[in-house]
């Protein structure tokens, strides 16, 4: 049975290509003077999952 931290070794990779994507987003919004809480709030999720399952995985 897969934990819920041990999914972080196949989701991180994934997340974190979502986060370079959202960031990049979040770049050309600002540019333009668009609303960038729905991406910021994508990538604070996203980091926060990624930090989170790290410590996990590193402390067992």
């Amino acid at each position: 049975m897969i934990h819920f931290a041990e999914l972080g070794i196949f989701f991180n990779p994934i997340l974190a290509i979502i986060i370079c994507v959202n960031l990049v987003t979040i770049m050309e919004k600002v540019k333009n003077s668009e609303d960038t809480s729905t991406n910021t709030i994508i990538v604070s999720l996203s980091l926060a999952y990624i930090v989170f399952t790290i410590s996990i995985l590193a402390s067992s």
